[in-house]
């Protein structure tokens, strides 16, 4: 549509006789306010008054609702329960149902139980327990992630997740496959192999998002950390070396 509106100018400009700028202008503003229009429109209906805002497609525009409430997690021996009587019955697939809910029931309960026992304070930093997340996709610890933020509430940041993350796990297994090139500069690199508490670790950091710090706990476990407006590498091992990377392992059933 821009590079419409831009050909119709130079048409102007070349093809039709010489109008003051002013009025050209004019027309140039006139199209250009048409081509960006709102998409949505807002109607008053001139009986009632109330008025109704619709999109380009016609249909109207969700003002607001009463959202989702938060459930609590599956409770684990109900669902026992149900699978039971659902096996006896033959209905198989409700069994299969209740085990899945009762095995979410049982990560998110570790889940929790794992974030009682993270360090706190972490480099200075508090934790925010409002931004604390468990999240089980499924069953099975490759679909459990576990996620805490600590920070200073000003531009110093620190989150730590535990469990499947996808975004770094292809990355990780590259790296240490050796199919993944490392920088060759060794005097400014910006990903390179470290170790946190005997572990092997991957370090990499980027202008615009900080440190990440990431270490395999098991074939798809880690435990990531990404540092915000950390001074340097040394700090952010230092924050690292504060968590029992040990006793997260063994409550993952990694050891």
């Amino acid at each position: 549509m821009k590079t419409a509106i831009l050909l119709f100018a130079v048409f102007v400009m070349v093809a039709l006789p010489k109008q003051s700028d002013a009025q050209l202008l004019k027309k140039l503003k006139d199209k250009v306010n048409k081509a960006i229009a709102p998409a949505s429109t807002t109607t008053t209906d001139q009986t009632t008054g109330s008025s109704t805002t619709t999109d380009a497609t016609g249909k109207p525009t969700n003002k607001g609702g009463g959202g989702l409430k938060n459930t609590p997690p599956p409770d684990v021996n109900e669902q026992i329960s149900d699978a039971e009587k659902a096996h006896l019955a033959a209905q198989y697939s409700d069994a299969r149902y209740s085990l899945q809910q009762a095995l979410i029931g049982i990560e998110i309960q570790l889940g929790r139980e794992m974030l009682k026992s993270l360090p706190d304070p972490v480099a200075g930093l508090a934790k925010d327990t409002t931004q604390d997340k468990v999240v089980s996709a499924q069953w099975g610890w490759s679909n459990l992630t576990i996620q805490r933020v600590y920070t200073d509430k000003k531009d110093k940041q620190l989150t730590v997740t535990i469990g499947n993350n996808g975004l770094y796990s292809g990355f990780v297994t590259m790296y240490f496959n050796n199919a993944y090139g490392v920088q060759a500069n060794a005097d400014n690199q910006n990903m390179k192999q470290v170790k946190v508490k005997g572990n092997k670790a991957i370090i990499q950091y980027d202008d615009s998002k900080g440190y990440t710090l990431i270490v395999p706990i098991g074939q798809a476990s880690m435990i990531v950390w990404e540092a915000i407006n950390f001074a340097d590498e040394t700090e952010v091992m230092n924050a690292a070396n504060t968590f029992d990377i040990d006793g997260i392992k063994k409550q993952m059933g990694e050891q």
